[in-house]
């Protein structure tokens, strides 16, 4: 990732109540976390930047429910997770039917929600083969990096 992109991602958080994004690439990762008056990037184990003092609202506090539901789930129940921040959906467009609901069979690769990162709309398949038993996010909320989104029973 080249400083430019860095300094673009420092403006969307910035412009956004968005606490903390981490991307990882094949040059390594980078994360940028929203303080109260500045946003300081930490990259691969050498490289430090950060931006000039902002004065953007203080970020939203993040919810910790979504960590606390994991260790309750049952043991032999698979998670499927956000692989990024942004705004989940589960349908193509308005008017296609569910990817997947409570009882969908998925196979590997089979796309199972969207979801929206910076005017990008990415589709995320599962990675288990089973059956949806549980959906825990509302169409069209915000989803956090990790964030659970499915619950499996693996096949």
């Amino acid at each position: 990732m080249d400083l430019k992109q860095i300094h673009d991602l420092i403006k969307v958080v910035n412009k956004s109540n968005i606490g903390e994004i981490s991307i990882e690439d094949k040059d390594g990762k980078v994360t940028i976390k929203q303080k109260e008056d500045k946003i300081t990037v930490s990259s691969a184990p050498t490289q430090v930047y950060a931006a000039a003092p902002v004065a953007a609202p203080a970020a939203a506090p993040v919810a910790a429910a979504p960590a606390a539901a994991a260790p309750a789930v049952a043991d032999n129940l698979i998670t499927i997770k956000s692989p990024m921040i942004g705004t989940f959906y589960r349908r193509a467009a308005p008017d296609k039917p569910l990817m997947a609901e409570e009882g969908t069979e998925v196979t590997e690769g089979k796309v199972v929600c969207i979801i929206e990162a910076m005017k990008l709309f990415n589709e995320i398949e599962s990675e288990v083969k089973g059956t949806i038993v549980k959906v825990l996010v509302e169409d069209a909320s915000p989803v956090e990096y990790d964030q659970p989104l499915f619950l499996v029973q693996p096949a």
